[in-house]
């Protein structure tokens, strides 16, 4: 396989895997940079046999070799000129030479994200040498394999707030750029990844008898179909809205795009005057503006850093906080393993509000009920005439349960109440209470979904405890 590899420092390879977001585009990958002859040899072999039987994608390749740049720095330093010598004292010099880098785009230290690609971009090539390459790589164990435990052991979750949800739909309803006024809604919807999104064809919806409409389209990370997705209404309306206002731009594209949604002339650049897909930084872009130019703000009163990605893991967050199956949620994302939801995706809402239980009044007479509790005069007036009709609950009160003419949606499903700053309980629901948290406890120790769906379990049953305590006291 090696022996029909480009020869020179330059290679210009390009992208035939007809399932990849970059299909015949070109990668241009250059190797001079390396200064060690033996080390380029190791690279060179590793790209090209990648390359040619298809076990990574060119991008993938072409990162990894960016990601060199930073060993290469490293090896110059410290007059390494083959990878067979390393040692695990190499390793760990190498570690904290990346703690020590300064990033040129941020001018800030490198971020612990990038130094665990950088450090994965040797580390990667290294372990495919010892199968392929043995000679010229160490033939002893040199990885830890936890260089990069010790920070951030759980991964946060990171769905966007519901408040910034908010303020993005709203801002939604009047923004002229089609593709992110559709294309959010599209997201939102169905949890896709930005590259599959960008790649939908016009035959992508189908109607289904039973369940209205449907959404297929590949997904190019796992190489496969995914189809008969279940879809709201208003991401039905979305798709065949792009695909109206597209017609005229696709009827005059080239047959190799003129199905896909997303595609645009630019009138400046490069490109101005051409029909092209949409390429990601360009959404990115223009998610950046949409953020900018509808002041979309989060807690801390600062530009929201709004990725497409962000939608993915609010959709898998929403479903799980509202009760939905793990492996629901997996078969929804396209993964091929629960853990993988469970770990990097599905989060519980109710975390945040169970941090504020301390605010929620435990009172042992509900007629004592005053400003402190409800600061709001029309809302303690309200509570005050309606505590024992609307307001009393199974197992406590409600100071707030309609809201704008709706009722609260906790409330109307009776999901953790007990989390929420509106609601109060007293020592006559002490039993309830504690009947509650016997199931929980029960419940948890029966747990076979693992560490995930315990995470779910212990906050409310530390809240059941605290209230049960409270109430014991009075």
């Amino acid at each position: 396989m090696l022996k029909n590899m480009p020869k020179g420092d330059e290679w210009k390879l390009v992208d035939k895997d007809k399932n990849s977001t970059y299909y015949n585009k070109s990668f241009n990958f250059d190797f001079s940079f390396i200064a060690s002859d033996e080390i380029k040899e190791v690279v060179k072999g590793y790209v090209w046999r990648n390359y040619r039987e298809g076990n990574k994608s060119l991008n993938y390749l072409y990162n990894r070799m960016l990601g060199l740049k930073y060993f290469n720095n490293f090896a110059m330093s410290n007059n390494i000129n083959s990878l067979k010598k390393l040692t695990y004292n190499d390793i760990e010099s190498f570690l904290s030479f990346l703690k020590t880098r300064i990033s040129k785009r941020t001018k800030k230290p490198l971020s612990y994200r990038s130094q665990r690609i950088y450090f994965n971009s040797i580390k990667y090539i290294i372990r495919w040498g010892q199968v392929y390459m043995p000679n010229k790589v160490p033939n002893k164990e040199i990885f830890t394999g936890n260089e990069f435990t010790g920070v951030n052991k759980k991964v946060k979750t990171k769905f966007i707030p519901d408040e910034v949800t908010k303020q993005i739909n709203l801002a939604l309803k009047d923004e002229e750029n089609i593709y992110i006024k559709y294309g959010l809604v599209i997201l939102q919807s169905t949890g896709m990844r930005l590259s599959d999104l960008l790649k939908l064809e016009v035959d992508c919806l189908q109607e289904h008898l039973i369940s209205g409409w449907t959404l297929t389209y590949y997904d190019h990370k796992n190489r496969k179909q995914r189809s008969e997705i279940p879809i709201p209404n208003e991401c039905v309306i979305a798709i065949q809205k792009l695909i109206e206002e597209t017609k005229e731009i696709r009827e005059q594209a080239d047959k190799k795009i003129k199905n896909n949604i997303f595609i645009h002339k630019p009138d400046r650049g490069s490109k101005a005057g051409q029909i092209n897909s949409i390429p990601k930084i360009t959404y990115y872009q223009w998610l950046n503006k949409f953020v900018e130019n509808r002041s979309i703000t989060g807690k801390d009163g600062k530009l929201y850093n709004l990725t497409a990605h962000q939608f993915r893991r609010t959709l898998a967050t929403d479903m799980y906080s509202k009760g939905a199956d793990l492996l629901a949620i997996r078969d929804m994302l396209g993964h091929s393993s629960a853990l993988t939801t469970s770990k990097h995706y599905a989060d519980i809402k109710d975390k945040d509000r169970a941090e504020t239980f301390d605010k929620i009044g435990i009172l042992g007479d509900i007629d004592n009920v005053n400003e402190e509790v409800i600061s709001d005069k029309e809302k303690l007036e309200w509570f005050k005439e309606n505590k024992d009709k609307g307001a009393r609950m199974c197992d406590g009160y409600c100071t707030n349960p309609i809201e704008n003419g709706e009722i609260c949606d906790r409330l109307e499903k009776k999901k953790k109440c007990y989390t929420c700053k509106h609601y109060i309980t007293t020592p006559e629901y002490l039993e309830s209470h504690r009947k509650h948290l016997r199931e929980l406890q029960e419940e948890l120790d029966n747990n076979i979904y693992g560490q995930h769906y315990a995470d779910h379990i212990i906050p409310t049953i530390e809240i059941l405890k605290e209230i049960i305590r409270r109430l014991e006291e009075l």
